[in-house]
């Protein structure tokens, strides 16, 4: 059985930024002096961002880093892995609030993921950074991404102090409609104070809430009623919260006189990446099957353990094999349109 791993990542490093037109240069990012423990961190605008706080380092850093995309490739074969999906690493967390530094780091990155498509052998399908500090240049961003192997469009749970439900974002989403990309809401915040406010918590409310809340924004205001054809994803959250968000909005539709299917997934075209240590058969009740996707999260954790956890569930016989094939191919080939 084909798998497509729903979740990987790269790790940028300074051939990120050798994709910058030549009069956005004052913008580049780059390293900063060795901390004590001699890491190099990131220096973009004028702060510090760390680059190696969730770094996998049994896997070979030519491969991580894409120093070595044949290596990438043979990994993945070592894996069972026929293609991953390619998130960042950095963007999970708002870097500038000036647009022409957004713009500027967001297509250097765009145009390095897109060398790396062609060098990948259509193995290594991208997401694409939205500049969402402005939505013109996010549409031009999303325009080339269709043309470059992009396979979705990547946005942060929260943006600046909007909510993704919120009309600002509106010509984006029609125009992934029209390209055939689906937002993709990976665990991340967009928001400088929500970054602070959190800051010591361990990453679940700074990372996590933000897209459980744009998940429930979305679904509950509409959005994808306005945009019938577009698709929406929600990375490295686990599923377990489906039950009770499932539970919550039908209760609030039923208030308000609100039709509600017994499919509200699969009827919104919302995508969930699941865990195995997620209660997938309870899950499975109210997501419907179609609906859940799998990651490695390569680069960052172990990259092999939920996607050999979740093909060794077969042998359990928890999970139906035919429900647990279209979770690690037909799910995520629907959603990315692969």
């Amino acid at each position: 059985m084909p798998t497509i791993d729903a979740d990987a990542h790269v790790i940028e490093t300074e051939r990120t930024w050798d994709y910058m037109d030549s009069g956005d240069a004052e913008f580049r990012p780059v390293l900063a002096s060795p901390s004590v423990d001699g890491k190099k961190d990131w220096l973009i605008d004028g702060k510090i961002y760390s680059r190696g706080g969730n770094v996998n380092r049994k896997i070979p850093e030519a491969s991580r880093e894409m120093k070595d995309i044949e290596l990438r490739l043979r990994h993945m074969d070592e894996l069972g892995i026929d293609i991953q999906v390619l998130y960042p690493s950095i963007f999970l967390r708002p870097l500038t609030a000036r647009a022409e530094v957004d713009r500027a780091i967001s297509k250097s990155y765009n145009r390095w993921l897109a060398d790396i498509w062609r060098k990948g052998e259509r193995r290594l399908p991208w997401v694409a950074v939205m500049p969402m500090t402005s939505i013109d240049a996010a549409i031009a961003e999303a325009r080339f991404a269709k043309e470059n192997g992009g396979c979705g469009l990547f946005t942060r749970g929260l943006v600046e102090d909007k909510r993704l439900s919120d009309p600002y974002f509106f010509p984006l989403y029609a125009e992934a409609e029209k390209l055939d990309l689906p937002i993709c809401v990976h665990a991340s915040t967009g928001n400088f104070d929500w970054v602070d406010l959190f800051s010591d918590e361990g990453g679940f409310s700074k990372f996590k809430l933000p897209v459980l809340s744009a998940f429930h924004s979305l679904v509950y205001e509409g959005v994808p009623d306005k945009f019938p054809r577009l698709r929406f994803a929600f990375i490295e959250i686990r599923a377990q919260w489906i039950p009770y968000l499932m539970i919550d909005l039908r209760k609030r539709f039923l208030k308000l006189n609100r039709p509600v299917g017994p499919d509200l997934m699969r009827a919104n075209r919302l995508y969930v990446t699941c865990q195995t240590d997620d209660d997938l058969p309870y899950i499975l009740k109210y997501s419907g099957e179609d609906n859940i996707v799998i990651g490695s999260d390569y680069s960052h954790v172990d990259s092999a353990a939920e996607i050999d956890a979740l093909r060794n569930l077969k042998d359990k016989g928890e999970v139906d094999g035919r429900v647990i094939d279209k979770i690690l191919y037909d799910n995520s080939k629907a959603l990315y349109g692969l």
